[in-house]
């Protein structure tokens, strides 16, 4: 079973959910172009003995998949039961990442329930500054205009990306414009043609009877 959620934050996103021993679940993050993506998960085995969601889940494994808007898989790899994972999308769009458990032995113990805690997070938010800072021996100045830099170069993206998103859906309009205007078009054609066709029938019906 496969169940899709559109998240509609731009920078990041974090939430929980539940899933089953076979269900996928699957978030839609609408990307600009070279964009970093990274994403951290924990999964929890809920124990029925003691009622509460277990903090360490040993043997446990998960699966993450991500995929760009051309359904083209950009990662695809099988972790623990905590992991992160990070992605650069290549093209502007709807691009699709899906997690589920690949066990099948953790539903014996927690009566088919696994609680997924994701944390997402888009564009400079990805970046981690302090290790930045560490690499490049910036200073508290230089590390607060980088992260401007980030922000502004983020900002423009998003702005293409919007850019983008108008042009795709002004071609879509003028293409179902075209679509009923032919259609139209069709329709009188057809409906001259029939008013023809009959004027001529019962033409030769009052001929034939010499009605007239």
């Amino acid at each position: 079973m496969t169940c899709v959620l559109i998240l509609i934050v731009q920078n990041c996103s974090a939430l929980y959910f539940h899933i089953g021993e076979k269900e996928k679940k699957c978030f839609i993050e609408e990307l600009p172009e070279n964009t970093m993506v990274t994403g951290k998960y924990k999964a929890q085995l809920w124990d029925k003995r003691s009622s509460q969601f277990l903090d360490s889940t040993p043997g446990m494994g998960m699966h993450v998949e991500i995929k760009d808007p051309k359904s083209k898989v950009l990662l695809s790899k099988s972790y623990g039961s905590e992991g992160s994972f990070t992605f650069t999308s290549n093209i502007p769009g709807e691009h699709q990442i899906c997690i589920h458990s690949n066990s099948t032995k953790w539903s014996l113990f927690a009566g088919g329930k696994l609680r997924i805690h994701l944390d997402i997070q888009v564009g400079e938010n990805a970046n981690d500054y302090t290790q930045i800072a560490a690499k490049d021996k910036l200073t508290e100045l230089q590390l607060r205009v980088r992260q401007l830099i980030d922000q502004v170069q983020q900002i423009q993206k998003e702005q293409n990306y919007q850019r983008y998103r108008e042009e795709r859906f002004r071609q879509t309009s003028e293409h179902t414009n075209a679509r009923v205007l032919w259609w139209s078009v069709a329709q009188t054609a057809v409906l001259v043609i029939a008013g023809i066709w009959q004027m001529r029938h019962l033409k030769g019906f009052f001929e034939a009877k010499k009605l007239v």
